[in-house]
């Protein structure tokens, strides 16, 4: 008699830790309506509460798994391709502090302080370790911004929004400047390259995500206060959406699985600037305007919430595992 093979188990890898991701984006772009007087603060609330709960549920599965797996937690920190992700494991719990800060403001500074800390010893352990062992550019993606970019923009806005100023500009300088110089590695590698592996190719989206973060962090320290540097990021913003709109007929020929969540966290930050930036320049009918952006981003996390939940149902959202 044949012994049956094992079959390889379903497992969270660190990108699904973008479905986390991308409701805490959500949170807050319906947080700030609700500062504009657009939308009711609870819904903000119940989006945080959601966004903490599937947080939970894939930081407990992660951490139980990853001992078990081949190579551990250092082989999980050096994939080429995964590693950057686990730094949305911290980042996210920055996000879930911002929430908490309303509500219950000394809790919410030393729980963001906590992974305001997090966020940046993984950071720079993770780019030393890019030093070290150097990068593989076929396998070099827009993700690589998430851990001192991302990480480093996000901690500036929520440090502002602590009262914590003087770190709030160390947050930022920290993330723009990673931006500068990691961020013209991807792009040489996306421009001189051959194209990125279909798996990987939602990680494009990510790349609005630095200009929309560093406006948002800059609004955040000056109070809403719209200057030059505001203006200089809404443009490259621009820029990058528009990238985006190109990228369309790309995206769509892509089969769903957990990379499609790299959409919706930078959207969900462009959603917010937008917000920002109706707010600020009052054009004509801007409460509809609003509610348009608004909507929209909604209707679209709402979109891969439905998918996710369709293709966990028929099993063929979980990776395989060996």
């Amino acid at each position: 008699m044949n012994t049956p093979t094992a079959q390889p188990k379903a497992g969270i890898t660190p990108n699904m830790f973008g479905i986390s991701y991308g409701m805490a984006g959500l949170s807050i772009c319906w947080r700030y309506a609700a500062m504009l007087g657009m939308a009711p603060g609870l819904v903000a609330d119940v989006l945080f509460i959601l966004t903490a709960a599937v947080w939970l549920v894939l930081v407990v599965g992660f951490l139980v798994q990853v001992p078990r797996r081949p190579g551990g937690w250092r082989a999980e920190l050096q994939d080429p391709v995964m590693a950057p992700f686990v730094s949305l494991i911290p980042i996210v719990g920055m996000l879930l502090a911002i929430g908490l800060m309303p509500h219950a403001p000394l809790a919410g500074k030393w729980l963001f302080g906590v992974f305001a800390v997090a966020t940046t010893l993984l950071a720079g352990w993770m780019v030393g370790q890019w030093i070290v062992e150097g990068l593989d550019l076929e396998r070099l993606h827009p993700g690589y911004v998430l851990p001192a970019v991302a990480g480093g923009l996000i901690a500036s806005i929520g440090a502002a929004l602590a009262g914590w100023t003087a770190l709030a500009h160390a947050f930022m300088g920290l993330g723009v400047l990673s931006w500068l110089l990691i961020g013209s590695v991807i792009m040489a590698r996306l421009l001189f390259r051959p194209r990125l592996p279909a798996p990987l190719m939602p990680t494009l989206a990510i790349d609005i995500a630095p200009p929309a973060l560093a406006g948002l962090a800059f609004l955040a320290i000056t109070h809403g206060r719209v200057d030059v540097l505001v203006l200089a990021f809404g443009g490259f913003t621009t820029l990058a959406v528009i990238v985006q709109l190109r990228l369309i007929p790309v995206y769509r020929r892509l089969a769903f699985g957990p990379a499609f969540w790299s959409f919706a966290f930078p959207y969900a930050a462009v959603a917010t600037f937008a917000l920002h930036w109706i707010s600020y320049g009052r054009p004509v009918g801007r409460t509809v305007w609003s509610w348009l952006v608004l909507l929209a981003i909604t209707v679209f996390i709402a979109a891969l919430v439905t998918k996710t939940a369709i293709a966990l149902a028929r099993r063929s959202f979980l990776p395989r595992l060996d």
